[in-house]
């Protein structure tokens, strides 16, 4: 009985000592877990505040794209009215030539249209390169908008 006694003693104390070294081991994946947690809730909150950045950035460049493309719209209209206009002043430069009459006067307003003319094709030229620029630039937000779905689907298949 004293036998069976101790050995029972010695199994207790053993366990006691596997009970505390598993009580540590619990305890420092507590604690690594609530760190772990911690961290992810701070990357968390880092990946919404990109997030929303790039919505407030794309939603800046997509009222300058509707802006360009406002401003195209209209040089394009204005363009046409002036080429209108152009075709008249050469008409009537024409008539004048063929009547020689006012030649001086026709040939000041078919320069001067031109002049506007080539004002407004280089003004308008300026406008469509900003409207591309827009889109290349939405273009590239949506890819990035793409790639941060990615990479918050691939974090939640990690977990």
């Amino acid at each position: 009985l004293k036998e069976e006694n101790a050995t029972l003693r010695s199994t207790i104390s053993k366990l006691q000592i596997l009970s505390e070294t598993q009580a540590d081991k619990m305890r420092k994946l507590e604690k690594k877990l609530q760190e772990n947690k911690i961290k992810e809730e701070k990357e968390a909150q880092d990946l919404e505040a990109m997030v929303q950045h790039v919505e407030q950035n794309l939603q800046l460049m997509t009222k300058r794209a509707v802006k360009a493309e406002n401003s195209a719209a209209k040089l394009r209209q204005e363009n046409a009215l002036l080429q209108v206009q152009l075709r008249n002043y050469k008409a009537e430069n024409e008539a004048l030539q063929l009547g020689q009459a006012g030649l001086a006067a026709a040939k000041q307003n078919a320069e001067l249209a031109l002049q506007h003319l080539v004002k407004v094709t280089t003004s308008s030229r300026a406008s469509i390169r900003q409207l591309l620029s827009g889109a290349e630039s939405l273009q590239l937000v949506a890819d990035l908008l793409k790639s941060i779905d990615r990479i918050s689907e691939v974090s939640e298949d990690g977990q």
